[in-house]
């Protein structure tokens, strides 16, 4: 655009070489030559105001021209100022943020991507989880958490908690399933150990009974017994073996609850399993298996995770576009979040602002804006020159009037 501007000022010159060569031949030769000469002026005149805005016109140091470097500080200051004035102020940003509706404005994103965006936005959040979990100290975050899953746990008082999950169970009928498996284990191992039942009877039996054989007998009465109680068991549910057993599983589920010693019992023995060195073994094998899963998932875009996570952003833009009250939830806090971003640090980031811009060279600032606005201040040159020309061209004219 500084080319065209330029070549359009040479050729009002060349316009108005010509035509004052030629005004003797025929009266609208002087309207050329008008025209052209008032043309040059405005151009000149705009290609003086224009380049001295940037730097001193042919390079020499006039005054009042390479005005932005020459205040180039009073500048930066000027905008930091207009900045925290107009924009950085809570009022400001809480009358604009209150007029925004960012849930809604979020779940429309993520609910209307076309599938192309879709799948960024999954590689993006795979790539970002990627990297955090790579990123990380692995055996220093497993640490940090089981340290955080223990101090829970110390504070969890868990003897209550198991005394009303077991009195849920027994008021629920749910642990009749667990009491007719220990009963087929119990027979399973009974079938097992046969042979040491035996033994056993036969080694408390007395010398009389062992010299009469009865021993044999007397162990094979026993397992019969055993067998026979625990089919007896198995298929009555009302048998009173069981019942015992019910008993025993309501008290101590209200013990759990309720008895100071047994409380202090469950506490003494979940401290101890918390500080046993094999459970810290245990956990940070299960986090590096999760951890080494969750990385592979995340790097595979087949993956069903990768399925999992485009359904679950869609269910979450869905979510915010339709509930109310989860869309003024989340604008009060990013209204109020970027509000008290504003109120503590609206001072340092205008601040920044303005040192950044000091900190340029005055041929950077210069660059910098004559970039930016340039092409619009050489269409003031040019706009200049049409407009000299028309401006000569009616001064002639009302001059051959008169």
């Amino acid at each position: 655009m500084r080319i065209t501007a330029t070549l359009l000022l040479v050729a009002m010159a060349a316009v108005f070489v010509g035509s004052h060569q030629m005004l003797g031949a025929h009266p609208a030769w002087g309207y050329v030559n008008a025209f052209a000469e008032a043309a040059m002026v405005g151009g000149l005149a705009d290609w003086f105001a224009v380049t001295a805005l940037f730097r001193h016109p042919m390079g020499i140091p006039i005054p009042h021209t390479a005005i932005i470097p020459a205040n180039k500080d009073r500048i930066a200051d000027t905008m930091a100022t207009f900045l925290r004035t107009n924009f950085l102020t809570p009022v400001v940003v809480a009358r604009r943020m209150r007029s925004m509706n960012v849930a809604s404005a979020a779940g429309d994103f993520l609910v209307s991507r076309s599938a192309g965006e879709q799948g960024r936005i999954r590689a993006g959040a795979g790539q970002l989880l990627v990297e955090l979990l790579e990123t990380l100290d692995p055996d220093r975050l497993g640490l940090q958490v089981k340290a955080g899953l223990a101090r829970q746990a110390e504070k969890m008082d868990v003897s209550p908690l198991l005394g009303r999950l077991l009195e849920s169970a027994i008021a629920g009928n749910k642990h009749r399933p667990l009491i007719d498996s220990f009963i087929r284990w119990a027979g399973v191992t009974l079938e097992d150990n046969e042979d040491m039942v035996r033994d056993v009877v036969q080694s408390r039996a007395n010398a009389v009974i062992r010299w009469t054989g009865l021993d044999g007998r007397l162990a094979n009465s026993v397992l019969d017994g055993l067998y026979k109680l625990l089919a007896e068991m198995h298929v009555d549910p009302e048998h009173p073996v069981r019942g015992k057993v019910e008993e025993g599983l309501a008290k101590l589920a209200q013990d759990l609850q309720h008895d100071p010693e047994t409380r202090a019992k469950v506490e003494r023995m979940k401290n101890e399993l918390l500080a046993n060195p094999a459970v810290a073994d245990w956990w940070m094998g299960v986090w590096e298996r999760l951890r080494h899963s969750l990385i592979a998932k995340l790097r595979d875009p087949d993956s069903a995770l990768g399925g999992q996570m485009g359904e679950s952003l869609a269910e979450l833009g869905q979510t915010l576009r339709t509930d109310p009250r989860l869309q003024m939830q989340i604008n009060r806090f990013a209204r109020r979040t970027l509000v008290g971003v504003v109120n503590r640090y609206g001072e340092q980031i205008v601040s920044l602002v303005s040192t950044t811009v000091k900190s340029w060279d005055a041929s950077t600032i210069t660059l910098r804006i004559e970039r930016a606005v340039g092409r619009d201040l050489q269409f003031i040159r040019i706009n200049g020159t049409l407009v000299g020309g028309l401006v000569g061209l009616a001064i002639h004219g009302a001059i051959e009037v008169v």
